[in-house]
């Protein structure tokens, strides 16, 4: 029987996310920004904060890669088939699954956006994230392309807080003024 590396799987309709579309789309112009002023042609995203905070999606690993893949005009997770179709339900984006049957299968699928016939000179990373493996298999995997690590580029979009940020830390804040009030 032939089993697929990667999939795509739409089922259920998308839920509403902590923010709003349009949140998400003024994070991703910022984030487009920087790309373009790094001159990358994409950033793959691998850590729960920084794919939480653009797509809308948390993942639990379970010990497999996630990640997110961002260019100019696309944006899509990948995940571990474990979830199903949670992160396309979850998200604002595509979502594409890979399966566990063969090792790397979540770099085909990373290759599959990518494509192999025209790799991206420049890609941005999370130096502060992903693992020693994985980058390694990327550079290996992408010899003609360079590798930025753009953590510190994420981390300064993040600083300052939209209206929507704030409204939810001051509810996160008076909820736990509550729970404090009760014990004592």
């Amino acid at each position: 029987m032939e089993r697929p590396d990667f999939f795509e799987l739409k089922n259920g309709s998308k839920v509403k996310l902590p923010f709003s579309q349009t949140e998400y789309q003024n994070r991703l112009n910022k984030l487009r920004t920087t790309i373009s002023k790094n001159n990358l042609d994409m950033i793959i995203l691998t850590s729960m904060h920084n794919i939480a905070y653009y797509t809308g999606f948390i993942y639990c690993s379970f010990g497999r890669p996630y990640g997110c893949l961002i260019t100019e005009k696309k944006i899509t997770t990948l995940s571990a088939n474990i979830d199903a179709s949670q992160p396309w339900r979850r998200s604002i984006c595509d979502n594409i699954i890979y399966t566990d049957w063969k090792k790397d299968n979540f770099l085909k699928a990373i290759v599959s956006i990518i494509g192999k016939d025209k790799p991206p000179k420049n890609i941005g990373i999370e130096n502060d994230h992903v693992t020693i493996e994985t980058k390694e298999k990327l550079t290996s995997l992408f010899n003609f392309s360079k590798f930025k690590d753009v953590s510190k580029d994420l981390m300064e979009l993040r600083i300052i807080k939209s209206k929507e940020e704030i409204e939810i830390i001051r509810n996160g804040a008076r909820i736990a003024d509550i729970g404090a009030e009760e014990i004592v």
